[in-house]
């Protein structure tokens, strides 16, 4: 069941700053989390998105991370490249992206908006993990 707080997201929801804390749980791999800020910022087809931070994994160095992405007016995220990633569900709910031979599976829960948590479930051939996001506004 999605918990929801009812409202169906638009765009303008998401633009500005937010904090992200990220925690990356893969199969016989020790932890990772990642601290940083996630920006929408206006752009000329939606909303660009950048976040930044830094990736810590226990016994590693850590080190500064940085994704970007084109999210739409219909909530379409697109990868910088031009490529499709996946369309989020305007109430919260579940969502996909095959990339052969890998499966991403992904939950977004806005059931405490303003904050929100999104969760991805990854397997292939060499992967295996779960990455939970949580965004809270700045």
């Amino acid at each position: 069941m999605t918990k929801t707080d009812g409202k169906a997201r638009t765009l303008d929801d998401f633009a500005g700053v937010w904090a992200l804390s990220r925690v990356i749980s893969q199969d016989g791999m020790p932890p990772g989390q990642f601290i940083g800020t996630a920006i929408w910022a206006p752009h000329a087809d939606g909303l660009a998105y950048v976040e930044e931070g830094t990736l810590t994994i226990r016994g590693q160095t850590p080190m500064a991370a940085t994704r970007r992405y084109l999210w739409k007016p219909d909530l379409s995220v697109w990868f910088d490249d031009g490529r499709y990633f996946h369309t989020v569900p305007a109430q919260g709910g579940d969502t996909d992206h095959w990339c052969d031979p890998d499966d991403y599976r992904v939950h977004y829960d806005f059931a405490d908006w303003p904050a929100f948590v999104v969760t991805w479930r990854v397997q292939g051939p060499r992967k295996s993990y779960t990455m939970t996001s949580r965004y809270s506004r700045v």
